[in-house]
């Protein structure tokens, strides 16, 4: 098991590109299943889960080559549909939440698909429902074996639809568009997700030929057709990796330049580190973060503590309620964190405590940090990282103390964020992979 050991209390200075998003990837890839023609993908980040769910799609058939450092073409002509009951793939696609967005493309395109249970972080419950009831109704019989924790899903014919989804599911509003663009005549799909990535998705479908109306909106129409094309397919910036450069630039008192950020689709991200009182400014593409000695959290317009909580898109994403977080035990004021959408998340409160930070967790979805205003620094500590997003909030906490810290378990942060010490050592940091 690997560990960064970081030294602490160093200002950073200089500029930094943001990877490709993860979660968009994970979705671009699996749609590559839905033609037997060649798909373009660029800007793919060169993490764990991406590669894991490359690897994946090779050992189903898929032909890959990579084209240069982040580009890749996929072919997905002879799939070997036999791979999938084999004791290799339940491996495999078990150790990645992604790998469940293969389920209603090879549905589409072959009237089956199998999937385990997915694994992933371990931040709550995270049922699958929403994507079984989705494809059911379009015509689908499921089965899930409870003894080997796998699932079979088949179909004759898909038939179009009108579903209204009991949650707004990222990953289950994919894999329903995703079936529903080969399934005859018209799906409607009212509450669904609309997330830029989930955009993307659909902006990708309709270049390979699907006919989807209401990208951007929850009400989503597909007009089903008999095969789709190849195409190429651009990776938006990752918005989550963003926002973590933004409270590691205020927590460092660092001046960092966040390059081609893609700032349309960031939508209220931007706000919510103003309303913590973080300077910000947009040039063109970029984000200039100016270095600054204390920063004060808004507060209602009643004069009550400011409340930041997640909520499907266009609200704040719940991916960033971790830097939020971290980055409010050096403010001025006083914020609660309400973390709505998953449980557990707020756990790795206990080692910001340890460093000295000042923050009381309410329950599992709430915890109310109390600001220092940098009275007090935090230390550095011995601590290990329970999933991919706590594990980038304990790095920028721990850039930011006195001392030394050592995080462990770093594959977690591996997942999702591509040579973060080397491009975080580039701005002046001191990590140390050992």
């Amino acid at each position: 098991m690997a560990s960064f050991e970081i030294h602490g209390g160093k200002k950073l200075k200089g500029e930094v590109i943001p990877q490709g998003a993860k979660n968009e990837a994970l979705q671009i890839l699996c749609a590559v299943l839905l033609t037997p023609e060649k798909v373009t993908i660029s800007n793919l980040p060169d993490i764990i889960d991406v590669n894991k769910l490359i690897s994946l799609l090779q050992a189903m058939g898929v032909k890959i080559e990579k084209v240069e450092k982040g580009t890749y073409i996929f072919q997905a002509k002879d799939l070997d549909l036999d791979y999938l009951k084999s004791e290799d793939f339940k491996d495999r696609a078990s150790g990645l939440r992604g790998s469940v967005m293969i389920i209603g493309p090879l549905l589409a395109r072959f009237g089956k698909a199998f999937m385990p249970k997915p694994g992933g972080d371990k931040i709550g419950r995270r049922r699958l429902d929403t994507h079984f009831e989705g494809l059911i109704k379009l015509g689908a019989n499921f089965n899930f074996d409870s003894k080997e924790h796998f699932y079979t899903v088949e179909a004759e014919k898909l038939e179009g639809v009108y579903i209204h989804m009991d949650e707004a599911s990222v990953t289950g509003t994919a894999n329903i568009v995703m079936a529903a663009a080969l399934a005859k005549g018209k799906t409607s799909i009212y509450n669904a997700a609309c997330e830029p990535y989930l955009q993307q998705l659909c902006k990708m479908l309709n270049n390979m030929g699907a006919k989807i109306t209401g990208v951007g909106s929850n009400l989503l129409h597909i007009e089903g057709v008999k095969e789709l094309g190849g195409c190429y397919h651009r990776i938006l910036p990752d918005m989550i990796e963003i926002g973590s450069f933004i409270g590691l630039a205020a927590m460092t008192q660092s001046e960092i330049t966040i390059k081609d950020v893609g700032y349309e689709h960031l939508g209220i991200i931007p706000t919510i580190f103003k309303r913590l009182g973080i300077n910000l400014e947009r040039r063109g593409d970029d984000i200039f973060v100016p270095a600054q000695e204390s920063y004060e959290i808004d507060t209602f317009i009643d004069g009550s503590i400011l409340t930041v909580s997640d909520a499907p898109w266009p609200g704040f994403t719940p991916d960033l309620l971790s830097i939020i977080l971290v980055v409010a035990t050096q403010a001025k004021g006083s914020v609660l964190v309400h973390q709505k959408m998953f449980e557990s998340r707020l756990f790795f409160v206990d080692k910001l405590i340890d460093m000295g930070a000042q923050i009381i967790l309410c329950d599992p979805h709430r915890a109310t940090v109390i600001g220092m205003n940098r009275q007090n620094n935090l230390r550095g500590i011995q601590m290990t990282s329970p999933d991919i997003r706590a594990g980038v909030s304990l790095l920028i906490a721990a850039l930011s103390a006195e001392g030394k810290s050592v995080i462990h378990n770093i594959e977690q942060i591996d997942r999702g964020y591509q040579d973060i010490d080397i491009r975080l050592n580039n701005l002046g940091a001191d990590i140390r992979r050992v």
